[in-house]
């Protein structure tokens, strides 16, 4: 439902007061403070230990005065989030995280007052919601894209035969070479491999590689610059100029196997012994995908529309969290990708996190929508549906599922599992109606 791009952006919304932010002010009787101020005394004189006393033996005067601040923050620590809630529930509020306590005054025999600064979800209603349309394109798999799919099998299926002949590589052929590249930058080590397969004027080979090897015969040597453009895909090469000793091996040409029952035959698929089978199996699973990402696309735009005909606003703690997430992901991405440690070091986390902002607002805002019509069409999440997905994820990353359901309980993740999955349905029911 939601998609992330790391690209830095200035963050752009103005910095407003949360509609969703709420204050209250406790105040705490003065003799409920003073029997939480005499427990907590009793218990640091029995613990304490001073020269020239025995433990247990201190002055009640002395422990007071060495002790104040811990004292202190013991007594704050018991009696404010008590406080905290008997207010908030006497106000009908529902916190959400934890509250900024401000304003604290605390005296041994005055009554303990504090103000609490805290968010809570927004009041609204979802009625409409069902008005919402978005067109289903029918999906079409066209004998182009078979053939194109069928092709690509082929290449892969292909074999690479020694030329004998005495001549030099040309385009078209694939040369067999060992080479030593060495970088300019300081401490760069040089990389060296014995067995790769160049393919010379191929439209994913470098022009510096081909130009330089055309014509090279086998058992020849060739030394040449490359430089790699800005946007190449690695970007470990990106921008950067390396320097190739390239020795020939050998010269290769591509024989690619025939379009016929007999090639499919020797693909190895049991079930598969007719090229109309390949056809068939392929067209099936083109149409399984153009189903999915057609479904996908919809989903994206029904939750544009529901979170532009309800534009409620959003407490920043969750809007926070939810940045957080999508830098996790964003950033993993880009690891698995060959980014380094020290690459994240030199990042500008701020204005990453700025350039997420919008993006993270839209999801929370749209979650909290899916659960609200969750609520209203009574979408309740069994405990075999909720074992259902943790099975799912413990298979796909090689965890045990009572292993991940104890650690799920353990972090407080159930409920969130069980949210997100009302989501999902509340979604999924949007999507049926929408066409």
């Amino acid at each position: 439902m939601t998609s992330t791009d790391l690209t830095p952006t200035e963050p752009t919304a103005e910095v407003t007061k949360n509609p969703c932010e709420r204050e209250v002010s406790v105040e705490i009787p003065a003799e409920e403070v003073a029997r939480e101020w005499k427990s907590a005394l009793t218990r640091f004189t029995k613990h304490a230990r001073i020269p020239g006393f025995r433990q247990g033996k201190v002055p009640a005067s002395i422990v007071r005065s060495k002790f104040e601040q811990e004292i202190k923050s013991e007594i704050v620590e018991h009696l404010i989030p008590t406080a905290f809630r008997e207010e908030t529930n006497k106000q009908n509020l529902v916190p959400i995280g934890q509250p900024q306590v401000v304003e604290l005054e605390l005296e041994e025999d005055k009554p303990l007052k504090f103000k609490a600064i805290f968010e809570v979800l927004p009041a609204f209603e979802v009625e409409g919601y069902k008005d919402i349309k978005v067109a289903h394109e029918p999906v079409v798999v066209g004998d182009e894209e078979i053939q194109k799919t069928l092709d690509g099998i082929r290449e892969q299926s292909s074999t690479y035969v020694n030329v004998d002949e005495d001549r030099g590589l040309a385009d078209g052929d694939f040369g067999s070479v060992a080479f030593k590249s060495t970088s300019t930058e300081e401490g760069a080590e040089p990389v060296e491999m014995t067995d790769v397969l160049v393919d010379v004027g191929g439209e994913n080979t470098l022009p510096q590689f081909s130009d330089n090897l055309r014509g090279a015969k086998a058992g020849e040597t060739r030394s040449f610059d490359v430089t790699y453009p800005e946007d190449f895909a690695d970007k470990r090469l990106a921008g950067k100029t390396l320097h190739y000793d390239v020795e020939v091996k050998g010269i290769k040409t591509k024989q690619v196997p025939e379009l016929n029952d007999e090639w499919v035959k020797e693909l190895g698929q049991d079930d598969l012994n007719t090229l109309e089978e390949l056809r068939n199996r392929i067209r099936e699973g083109m149409e399984h995908e153009k189903k999915h990402q057609a479904e996908h696309k919809v989903k994206e735009e029904l939750l544009q529309q529901l979170t532009t005909k309800f534009p409620i606003d959003v407490p920043n703690m969750l809007v926070e969290n939810a940045i957080d997430q999508r830098l996790e992901r964003g950033l993993r991405s880009l690891m698995s990708q060959g980014l380094r440690a020290e690459d994240i070091k030199r990042m500008d986390l701020s204005k990453l996190r700025g350039g997420q902002r919008e993006g993270a607002v839209k999801d929370v805002r749209a979650n909290l929508l899916l659960e609200k019509i969750a609520d209203v069409e009574g979408i309740t999440i069994s405990e075999e549906e909720l074992d259902k997905q943790i099975s799912a994820a413990a298979q796909q990353s090689r965890q045990n599922p009572l292993a991940l359901r104890k650690q799920l309980e353990e972090s407080n993740g159930l409920d969130g599992l069980r949210s997100q999955l009302r989501c999902d349905q509340a979604l999924e029911l949007l999507y049926k109606q929408s066409e």
